[in-house]
């Protein structure tokens, strides 16, 4: 039996690679013609660690006091962010001054709190019913029965400040006249913390249409550096972005390699892997619901889940250029020609 196991997967690499198999992956490939990239430099540009540092240090400082769904330091959390793209002109996702998709009570357990996710939206100037989410959970641990406050500097505030910026980098190139051909959602979800219950309750209560939404990029620690990267910090985990859709897995390959150079490193997005990455982040909840995915992910480090988890051991040049890829691969699905597919809808995989 063991022989015969063996054989099989030798049959089944070798049918993977059969000149037929590499002839439609290569015609994938060369189908995705990068657009706009004059432009995608210049709004790039305008993601700076600066700002990602200055916003970092108020959402992961005492006020918010370690935003535990539900409770005053997450309302705070919440009312910082709603404020911020009201002051920014980045109009609501329900078409008025309310951002919140309210979440009662009764959809949490063991006491936990109504909550709320935090919602802006940018319309496409194309096709607007054509929708990719961008998300980042809000929430984090709270306090520890020992007073000590869990900032989450990292986990996941560096996903939230990426989407304050992405979605600032946007807006800017909107005012100027190239707003996105598909619409935008900045989705900070609450409750990941507890289950991935934010993004749950979105996912059965949609705002836009489940069908289309075209993509999730997801965005959950991404501001540090791991143990295995001492000696390469120019790397980021990817989990999931070949799942449902290759399509958009070779669109951020060829991103990456056009404008950043990073070592995009898939150890993670094996099936099978062990830490289960690929189901513990709010992007499985959409991936579960048929809709590609990508999940940006620094890996763990030792202030995972600590109360050392501060915005002072952030990397923010490191956390700039990560939130750069993920703006430029957004800009990509939004502008391109034709709607990213799922596979199975895909021509050149047929």
């Amino acid at each position: 039996m063991k022989t015969l196991w063996i054989l099989s997967i030798f049959t089944f690499v070798g049918t993977c690679a059969t000149p037929k198999y590499t002839t439609k992956i290569q015609n994938l490939k060369d189908s995705i013609e990068l657009v706009d990239s004059v432009l995608v430099v210049k709004y790039t540009n305008t993601i700076t660690s600066k700002d990602l540092k200055k916003h970092l240090y108020i959402y992961a400082s005492d006020e918010f006091e370690g935003r535990k769904t539900g409770e005053k330091g997450q309302k705070k959390a919440a009312e910082f962010l709603k404020n911020y793209y009201i002051s920014e002109g980045i109009e609501s996702a329900f078409g008025s001054d309310n951002y919140y998709q309210n979440i009662p009570e009764s959809f949490f357990y063991n006491g936990i709190k109504s909550s709320e996710n935090v919602l802006a939206y940018i319309e496409g100037t194309e096709k607007p019913d054509e929708l990719i989410i961008l998300s980042a959970h809000l929430d984090h641990l709270g306090i520890s029965d020992d007073g000590h406050i869990n900032y989450g500097a990292d986990d996941d505030g560096s996903g939230t400040v990426a989407l304050m910026e992405i979605a600032q980098a946007f807006t800017l190139a909107k005012k100027q006249g190239y707003g996105p051909k598909r619409s935008i959602l900045f989705l900070h979800l609450t409750a990941e913390e507890i289950g991935k219950r934010g993004s749950e309750y979105y996912v059965q209560n949609p705002v836009f249409p489940l069908e289309n939404t075209i993509a999730n990029l997801n965005i959950d620690m991404i501001g540090r550096v791991d143990n295995d990267h001492k000696n390469n910090i120019n790397y980021l985990y990817l989990i999931g972005s070949d799942r449902l859709s290759k399509e958009l897995h070779y669109i951020s390959e060829k991103v990456n390699n056009t404008f950043f150079d990073i070592d995009l490193n898939y150890k993670y997005n094996i099936e099978g892997e062990k830490n289960r990455y690929y189901t513990r982040s709010d992007h499985y909840n959409f991936a579960k619901n048929g809709i590609p995915v990508i999940f940006y992910f620094n890996g763990e480090h030792s202030d995972y889940h600590m109360s050392s988890d501060t915005p002072d051991k952030i990397n923010y040049e490191l956390l700039e250029k990560r939130t750069q890829l993920i703006f430029a691969t957004t800009w990509q699905i939004a502008n391109q020609k034709n709607r990213l597919v799922i596979d199975e809808n895909n021509e050149f995989l047929k």
